[in-house]
């Protein structure tokens, strides 16, 4: 267990995960008081990978339910293994024969045969899906409901019941309860409204994109062979980007791909053919990619500006051949 909220931020360190004290002390509230999170942000700030850390931090199992349209309780919850069923009435057919031997009318056959329900309808054709999974689970997990808001508001509904009490009930055995109370991490894309019925079980966390600072932080963490100057002036320009009308606001997902690809290209410095051959990158809408060109120039005379400002007044040097300049340089 997390012993404090410190220890929260160290520990997601250790697995390669930069968070800052906002998001530690809502994982470290949720254990200490059994509360799901409902995490909402872009997509690609890192919602899902934070489930996965806490489950390998706390030693947990990870269990995850990817939402969709249409999920329903049977592939969420559980379902009846029918052709294992099936199978079993085939290799159970004399065993059936010899319970209806002697009935005089047909209402007392099917009554004989249905005193037998209990051995197909047992736990040894119930296929558990993630939620009761982690419900029956033996060992203290997590549960990751990933995309919840891309499921269907009677899907949410549904949710509610079963987060409530962690227990599940199937008619033909009773009522399952858990093992161990699993915690549970929900993220959302902010696709829709959640309901407040919803956000009133859970505690909320916001990621949004992260600041100059802390992106720095991460893709060191996660890029830690980038040159130094280089991995600012792309952070740099990446916020810059950003403050763009896209269509798919570049995250920091595509920041770690932009890196990684200007390694592979050799790249030593962001110059402006360099940004302009690697835009598909971290853009992929051909839209954002003509807006982002368009205004790339811009970009470049504004940066230019700004570190023409902050440089310090230096005495006049003799004039050598001009060098190539990097993006923001």
């Amino acid at each position: 267990m997390f012993e404090n909220v410190d220890s929260v931020i160290t520990d997601l360190d250790k697995q390669g995960y930069v968070c800052d004290k906002r998001i530690a002390t809502v994982v470290y509230l949720a254990q200490q008081l059994g509360k799901p999170i409902l995490i909402e942000g872009p997509a690609g700030v890192g919602k899902t990978e934070l489930a996965k850390v806490v489950a390998t931090s706390l030693d947990r199992q990870l269990i995850r339910l990817q939402c969709y349209e249409g999920l329903d309780e049977a592939k969420a919850l559980y379902e009846w293994e029918y052709s294992k069923q099936l199978l079993y009435t085939q290799l159970l057919k004399d065993q059936v024969s010899k319970a209806m031997a002697g009935a005089k009318t047909l209402t007392e056959a099917a009554d004989r045969v249905a005193s037998e329900d209990s051995v197909f309808f047992s736990e040894r054709f119930v296929v558990p899906r993630p939620l009761m999974q982690a419900i029956t689970s033996d060992t203290p997990a997590l549960l990751l409901i990933d995309e919840v808001d891309k499921s269907d508001p009677e899907f949410e509904a549904f949710l509610l019941e079963v987060l409530s009490d962690f227990q599940v009930t199937i008619p033909e055995l009773g009522t399952i309860k858990a093992k161990q109370i699993p915690i549970v991490m929900l993220t959302s894309n902010d696709a829709r409204e959640m309901s407040d019925a919803l956000k009133r079980r859970c505690l909320h966390l916001w990621i949004d994109y992260p600041n100059e600072e802390l992106e720095m932080r991460i893709l060191d963490q996660k890029v830690p062979e980038i040159d130094k100057r280089l991995a600012k002036d792309l952070v740099s320009l990446m916020h810059s980007i950003r403050d763009l009308d896209l269509k798919k606001v570049p995250s920091i997902s595509e920041t770690l791909d932009w890196a990684r690809s200007l390694m592979a290209l050799n790249a030593t410095e962001l110059d402006e053919a360099m940004v302009t051959d690697t835009l598909n990158v971290i853009l992929k809408y051909e839209g954002d990619i003509n807006k982002a060109q368009k205004e790339l120039s811009k970009l470049l005379e504004q940066k230019a500006a700004e570190a023409a400002a902050e440089a310090p007044i230096a005495a006049p040097e003799p004039v050598a051949a001009p060098k190539k300049k990097g993006v923001l340089h």
